[in-house]
């Protein structure tokens, strides 16, 4: 299959996320005006935009089987709803598909200025760190990217599935050409920019949290070759970003969470002071808002089956499912800072920080790597380790689980339901089903789950409050996200439908 050549403004894309992106006055602009950029300093200033500022687990939750109906007397959130059914969302506000595909093009605009400003000035040892967080924050949004709004990777498929446009350079025309390439191509560009960037991240950040650090670093490579298959350096990328085993950097929900009230919680889920947080971003979102209260959210029947009374272990998980009813369960993640822009009327604009890589995933990715490779008992050993930390009372004696417990725990009787690219034994696929299932619980509510669905290629079956079933089948092209109508006006490709 050929790729047909399209054009898209993504200056036009990108200029409402850039005006709000927190860099300094000096670069308020466009970053095509590179005659101020001279210096390592204004470089790091630059990176600053250099990460998504856009919210994409209010999208991607109501798409996956986290969500149930809460009914007709819940919130109504026009882009929760269309999610929730799998239709085309149009609306560009913060918290629509739309608006993290703005906001990713703006991040790439900025690491793309930033690699050529670097260029411009010499290079150099003193560039090196900068150099390695501008491809990492390039790969990760490309890769964010391609995974939201293409198909899931498939080396049988991929080479004629359509990617996203990879973008290399800084906007220097109006109009340009791009092409939305291949999902082959656009992984090929990933992983070129992740194996050359990875090596010259430091940790010599002022917020280490809010940049790629290199747990965080390491995380995201852990994820990517997830993906693909690469189970060894799954392991590898993991074991670092976990300093080894992992103990003392998990998520202690059970001794630091659960005897919290509801707004200590809140504050300590972001928290660049949680030791299990890799990396953050502030986003223009109103999500924590809207978690709660929205129709398409936790409802009583999936509280029940997401947080089960008892996990695997026998015992019940430690989170409080806070909420008297079906309209306003939830589990508190999301803080909101408000940003006034105009004192005298009080308006400005609400931002939300997100949890984007933690050691609670990396522990998980080496989980599912060791299983992959027919090690259960490291595999096993990891499992144990997030349920020691998130499960109420539990005793690293009693409560333990063995390679056999968890072939008979998780024992899955219709393997059709798991169906990745490559192929996973009867004798793996428990361990596999314990590790979606632990992270189905650990992540909810961040978008993390629907990555998990399109990769195992699983079905989503949602019902409504009047009890009627709609299926997303494994071959239903509303799997990808829709291309945005800005970018589709200006010729870029649409998804199928």
């Amino acid at each position: 299959m050929t790729m047909k050549t399209k054009r898209y403004n993504f200056i036009k894309i990108g200029i409402l996320s850039l005006l709000l992106t927190s860099c300094s006055d000096i670069l308020d602009e466009i970053p095509d005006n590179r005659t101020t950029i001279n210096s390592a300093e204004k470089i790091a200033e630059l990176l600053v935009g250099a990460y998504p500022s856009g919210a994409y687990a209010p999208f991607l939750e109501p798409m996956s089987d986290n969500a149930g109906d809460k009914g007709p007397s819940a919130q109504e959130v026009r882009v929760n709803e269309d999610m929730f059914f799998w239709r085309d969302h149009n609306e560009v506000g913060s918290d629509t598909p739309a608006f993290y595909w703005n906001s990713a093009y703006a991040a790439i605009a900025q690491a793309n200025q930033a690699l050529v400003s670097i260029e411009e000035l010499g290079g150099g040892i003193e560039f090196d760190a900068l150099k390695g967080e501008a491809l990492l924050c390039r790969a990760y949004t490309h890769f964010m990217l391609v995974n939201i709004f293409s198909k899931s990777y498939n080396p049988n498929t991929s080479n004629s599935d359509l990617g996203i446009p990879y973008v290399l350079e800084p906007e220097t025309v109006l109009l340009k050409d791009y092409s939305r390439g291949t999902v082959a191509s656009v992984y090929e560009n990933i992983q070129k920019d992740l194996e050359k960037g990875l090596p010259l991240i430091e940790d010599n950040y002022s917020e280490p949290k809010f940049h790629f650090n290199k747990k965080a670093a390491n995380t995201f490579a852990s994820r990517f070759y997830l993906i693909i298959g690469e189970w060894q350096k799954v392991i590898n990328h993991s074991t670092v970003a976990l300093g080894g085993s992992g103990e003392g950097s998990l998520r202690d929900w059970e001794n630091d969470y659960r005897p919290n009230t509801y707004g200590e919680q809140l504050l300590s889920y972001s928290s660049s002071n949680e030791p299990a947080n890799l990396l953050l971003v502030s986003a223009p979102s109103t999500f924590s808002r809207t978690h709660a209260s929205a129709r398409y959210q936790l409802n009583g029947n999936k509280s029940v089956e997401i947080f089960p009374a008892a996990n695997a272990t026998g015992k019940p998980w430690s989170y409080n499912v806070f909420g008297s009813n079906d309209l306003v369960l939830n589990i508190p993640k999301f803080i909101e800072y408000f940003r006034v822009t105009n004192q005298a009327a009080n308006t400005g604009f609400a931002y939300t920080t997100f949890v984007l890589f933690s050691t609670d995933e990396a522990i998980l990715n080496r989980a599912e790597a060791y299983a992959m490779l027919g090690d259960f008992d490291n595999a096993t050993a990891d499992i144990n380790s997030s349920y020691a930390l998130k499960t109420i009372g539990y005793n690293a004696t009693t409560d333990v689980l063995s390679v056999s417990d968890i072939a008979t725990l998780f024992e899955v009787s219709d393997t059709s339901q798991f169906a990745p690219f490559y192929n996973v034994s009867a004798e793996t696929l428990p361990f596999i089903n314990a590790v979606l299932t632990i992270k189905r619980t650990i992540f909810y509510n961040e978008g993390m789950r629907w990555f998990d669905i399109k990769r195992y290629n699983m079905p989503v079956e949602h019902t409504d409050f009047n009890g009627n079933n709609y299926v997303l089948t494994k071959e239903d092209n509303r799997r990808q996200v829709q291309i945005p109508e800005a970018a589709q006006a200006f010729d870029i490709e649409k998804n199928p439908r």
